[in-house]
């Protein structure tokens, strides 16, 4: 073999810088990520403590009202402190969604009434801060659940798992729509995203219905809700590829996952979390989701509706966004050019499709 063969097989020192810098580029999506993650967890969870969390002292006598009053004076801003005339009506706020936990004082019988499909990590808390109350009235603490969770969902977490499930499945979807049919129209790709929409909240709905059982009942209702919320990923990330290119799965991990799964309430509800979170949690699709299947299955609908409006309002974003990916793809189309050989299309084709859908299972 000739020096001059051997010389041409060796990379040169400029391949060699070029080869390193498109690693390096690639390399900062999965540390953004890293870092997005590790300061959106940590930022949510890392340090629970109630603020403003609304509980109840049933009774509406002096006495009742002064055990209220020093029960908050004692709690400071943590908790929010009334009191409800008669145990029925603290039953009808708590299903209502109104109220965390009512408190019913008794020399004897001390009971503290929750609803742990609400959040149980919230009813944990209250419990606390009332088996100490009784306790300091030398009586032990009975605690009564007045909600019936699933069989197959003890906890009452179920459902935000089925969330990151449909999470997930939807905006991985967006990175193959956007790879794959490149070639495609706005109108198409977005007929594909509803259609995979539909596809991911089927499969999401089976997985907690017959499957798993975290949903023995109003499954339509429960699809229904899977659909609105996957529909509306797909459509905001199909419009997004448009304008952000490689950098779209990044860009949906912020929205869908670092945001998103940490404002949802499925683990801690906006009085457990701090201000920017928990101010989330009031018009985020993914506190959409979760806190309409709660009231769906658990509370008969209370305040279901306004949940509702939240997926509704998300997907109108994403349409929206499609539109405007449509002008801008049309004013964008570049001029007839001289067509290329078959075989750099599709090479060229496949390494996009490939560097996409590498990031997407990066995450």
């Amino acid at each position: 073999m000739s020096t001059h063969r051997l010389a041409a097989e060796r990379p040169t020192v400029t391949s060699t810088h070029q080869a390193v810098r498109h690693v390096v580029i690639l390399l900062l999506t999965p540390l953004l990520m890293c870092l997005g993650m590790g300061m959106a967890y940590l930022g949510a969870f890392h340090a629970p403590h109630a603020h403003g969390l609304k509980v109840a002292v049933v009774g509406t006598s002096p006495r009742h009202q002064v055990l209220a009053q020093t029960i908050e004076d004692k709690a400071g801003d943590a908790l929010d402190v009334t009191t409800v005339p008669d145990r029925a009506a603290a039953q009808r706020q708590i299903m209502d969604r109104d109220l965390v936990a009512a408190y019913v004082p008794s020399a004897e019988h001390p009971e503290l009434l929750i609803a742990k499909a609400n959040s149980d990590t919230s009813a944990t808390a209250a419990q606390a801060v009332f088996t100490t109350v009784a306790g300091k009235q030398g009586a032990p603490l009975r605690v009564t659940d007045l909600s019936r969770l699933a069989d197959g969902d003890p906890t009452g977490q179920g459902l935000f798992f089925l969330l990151v499930a449909l999470s997930i499945g939807s905006y991985a979807s967006v990175a193959a729509i956007s790879a794959g049919g490149a070639a495609l129209g706005t109108g198409i790709r977005a007929a594909i995203g509803l259609g995979t929409s539909l596809v991911v909240s089927v499969m999401g709905t089976v997985l907690a219905g017959p499957v798993f059982h975290l949903a023995d009942h109003h499954l339509l209702g429960l699809w229904g809700m899977s659909w609105l919320y996957s529909a509306g990923i797909l459509t905001i990330g199909i419009a997004l590829h448009t304008f952000l290119k490689r950098w779209t799965t990044l860009a949906l991990m912020v929205l869908f996952v670092m945001l998103n799964f940490t404002s949802s309430g499925g683990i801690l509800q906006p009085a457990l979390q701090n201000g920017f979170f928990g101010a989330l949690n009031a018009f985020w699709n993914g506190a959409g989701f979760v806190e309409g299947a709660r009231s769906l299955l658990y509370f008969d609908s209370a305040g279901f509706a306004g949940h509702i409006l939240t997926l509704v309002l998300w997907l109108v974003a994403g349409l929206l966004l499609l539109a405007v990916a449509a002008v801008a793809e049309r004013h964008a189309a570049p001029a007839p050019a001289a067509t290329p050989p078959a075989s750099m299309g599709q090479d060229t084709a496949d390494e996009a499709a490939e560097e996409e859908m590498g990031e997407a299972v990066a995450v």
